[in-house]
């Protein structure tokens, strides 16, 4: 197979969540940075939906962490979004940038609290985004900050966490 069958192979096998056949692929030379039409790669693709069995084969195939997906933004702010702790906590632990500033204008900081519900997954996002160092100060492209979006969506336990932050 040439490289860029593998690197197709490694999408299709990403997306079916397949550990095993992303294994393979890897150990067979499948670039692990390489991105397709949509500017993911396998390590953003996993770290977005949370396949952390996959993530944790890109990190040690030597997922570049800084790489960036279409809308600018690093694989830890759509798995805040989307409250996938565990993934939020191996994205930290990998050395992601908590504070990265997306095109749109958002962190994972304040992606977990506008397009999270203030759940208990997505209060432990945002203590771990916090612990990390997350700066909750910085505002959104409209000069809003993530607190001023808990209190506006009701989130008293996450507006808590970032009171005291």
């Amino acid at each position: 197979m040439s490289t860029p069958e593998l690197e197709r192979a490694l999408f299709d096998a990403v997306a079916r969540d397949d550990a095993s056949a992303v294994r393979a692929l890897l150990d067979a030379g499948a670039d692990v940075n390489a991105k397709n039409t949509r500017e993911d790669s396998a390590f953003l693709y996993a770290g977005a939906e949370g396949l952390n069995e996959i993530l944790a084969l890109t990190l040690d195939h030597g997922a570049d962490v800084t790489s960036i997906n279409r809308f600018g933004g690093t694989a830890l702010i759509p798995a805040a979004e989307h409250g996938h702790v565990e993934t939020v906590r191996m994205l930290i632990d990998a050395g992601v940038p908590v504070n990265h500033v997306n095109d749109p204008g958002w962190t994972a900081l304040l992606e977990a609290v506008v397009y999270g519900d203030g759940s208990a997954r997505y209060q432990d996002v945002v203590r771990l985004l916090l612990d990390a160092g997350a700066d909750p100060a910085i505002e959104d492209a409209d000069g809003r900050t993530a607190l001023q979006h808990a209190e506006r969506r009701g989130q008293d336990a996450v507006a808590a966490l970032l009171r005291t932050g």
